[in-house]
């Protein structure tokens, strides 16, 4: 069998990972770090022998912490670091092989479809110059048809009266009595192009001659005309005009739901069988613009080799793809505490066993070997301990890493420091209005505390919290905005106590807005 050797990603150092990752999230640097040496030693793998590339399995990791805390941020700012295919499930979501529900096998067919989407996005790019050409030059026919095809517009032409000879006939059989004289002739109906029998050559030539010479005389004519509508067509001065294009409309089959696990793939059977027979060619009726957007998309896919994408997919996901199974402390109930074994738990770790340690899934672009897709598994855990989940999968995460919780300091420098941060969107959000706001440091500050003590106080939900202050301090701003624009409105310590304090204080109230 010959090994093919996945082309390596972008290399990052772990000290450059884990900047990277500082620029979107605050803290949490034990997180950071494992992750950042799992992604680097993927890299180092890639470089070795095919031979003992197979026998290094992935470091899988168990992310222990709070919800609101960065765990799903960390993955998948990871994968878009490292270029790998992502998908992000809840363990909670699946049942025991055989049950009603989804079977476990289906992450692994999320994932393979999330790698051919990104794969056939990247081909499309490289082709993208092409399939932009084409798109004009189909548009240019659209709106200037050729003129070949006048000539069928004559369908049904008169018929062509030949004479043949003349009779003489008696109607007394010879007899005394006037004979009718009369004139035989030929009737015949002209062929036209494409119905012509074979035997008709000579009319078929005839007709082509003429539309050659027709094309001749106007050529040079048409040709300044298409240049002049491609030239206004590159202006967007046609973006309005109206065309009719021909589409392919995939056939549509009823919805309806399996129940049972082993059913999942019947979907993609019908989705293969689609594909097989084609899709029914529907005219519509659309203006410029969208017909290049129908034109363009429809170009980039004649254009790539779809084995090709699937091939390509397959192996990006079997070398470098990532899965993320958040709520997994959900799952990890031992029998003796539930009264029995529970198929949505421990039934789900038994059949989540073998996708991590290395199985073979059949998904619709074919069979995608696990063992080296990365595992990041996560949860609270606190009802549940890791010790309770099975002792073979608890051996299959081997780092385990600890998430803290968030404090007023954190929350200080998540409102502040990270890229997007939330104070940027929501003055980007109103700056859209017409609205300018800004934020004094006693207010981010106020901010900070107000969202640390109603987590103290209510449910720890993290930085989500944030998200929930905000909204109340910024509510009346945001529904009279486009009323009140253009206007500047600082927004001070005074202005968050005006608008959340009473909240705050008000436990009662503070549970069902904060």
């Amino acid at each position: 069998m010959t090994e093919t050797k996945t082309a390596v990603p972008r290399e990052l150092t772990p000290r450059e990972i884990v900047a990277e990752l500082d620029k979107y999230i605050v803290g949490q640097k034990k997180a950071k770090r494992a992750v950042a040496v799992a992604l680097r030693n993927r890299f180092r793998r890639l470089k070795l022998d095919p031979e003992l590339q197979e026998d290094i399995a992935p470091k899988n990791i168990l992310m222990i912490g709070p919800t609101g805390v960065g765990k799903t941020e960390i993955a998948r700012r990871l994968a878009r670091l490292a270029g790998s295919p992502f998908i992000k499930v809840e363990a909670t979501k699946y049942t025991e092989v055989g049950y009603v529900g989804r079977d476990v096998e289906s992450m692994i067919r999320d994932l393979m479809a999330a790698g051919v989407q990104m794969v056939r996005q990247e081909m499309q790019e490289s082709v993208t110059a092409e399939a932009e050409r084409r798109a004009e030059e189909a548009l240019l026919d659209l709106l200037l048809p050729s003129p070949h095809k006048k000539s069928k517009k004559n369908n049904n032409p008169a018929p062509v009266l030949r004479p043949m000879g003349s009779f003489q006939f008696s109607p007394n059989n010879g007899g005394p009595g006037p004979s009718l004289v009369g004139t035989t002739i030929q009737v015949g109906i002209p062929v036209s192009r494409g119905a012509a029998d074979q035997g008709e050559d000579g009319a078929e030539e005839a007709l082509r001659e003429e539309d050659e010479e027709e094309a001749r005389k106007s050529g040079g004519v048409r040709d300044s005309t298409r240049e002049t509508f491609r030239a206004k067509l590159r202006a967007g001065e046609l973006e309005e005009r109206t065309v009719e294009i021909t589409v392919n409309q995939a056939p549509q089959f009823p919805a309806f739901e399996v129940m049972g696990g082993g059913m999942e793939g019947l979907e993609e059977s019908l989705s293969g069988i689609a594909g097989i027979f084609g899709g029914n060619k529907k005219k519509k009726v659309v203006t410029v613009g969208r017909a290049r957007e129908i034109l363009i998309t429809e170009e980039s896919e004649k254009l790539i080799d779809r084995d090709r994408v699937s091939d390509e997919a397959r192996q990006r996901v079997e070398q470098t793809g990532i899965v993320f199974i958040d709520e997994i402390d959900k799952i990890a109930v031992k029998g003796d505490r539930g009264g029995g074994p529970d198929v949505s738990r421990e039934g789900v770790q038994r059949d989540i066993l073998p996708i991590v340690e290395g199985a073979i899934v059949n998904t619709r672009w074919g069979p995608v070997n696990t063992d080296h897709i990365l595992f990041i598994a996560a949860g609270a855990f606190n009802v549940s301990k890791p010790s309770d989940l099975i002792p073979e999968l608890q051996g299959r995460f081997p780092l385990r890493v600890e998430l803290e919780s968030l404090g007023k300091e954190e929350f200080l420098r998540i409102l502040t420091e990270p890229k997007n941060a939330l104070i940027r969107q929501y003055t980007e959000l109103l700056g859209t209005e017409g609205v300018e706001i800004a934020f004094t440091p006693d207010a981010v500050e106020r901010l900070a505390a107000l969202a640390a003590e109603v987590n103290s106080r209510l449910e720890n939900i993290g930085a989500r919290r944030l998200h929930t202050i905000m909204e109340a301090l910024l509510e009346t701003l945001s529904f009279e905005a486009p009323d009140m624009a253009p206007a500047k409105v600082p927004i001070d310590q005074g202005y968050v106590d005006e608008r959340l304090a009473d909240i705050v204080k008000d436990q009662d109230l503070g549970r069902y807005i904060l």
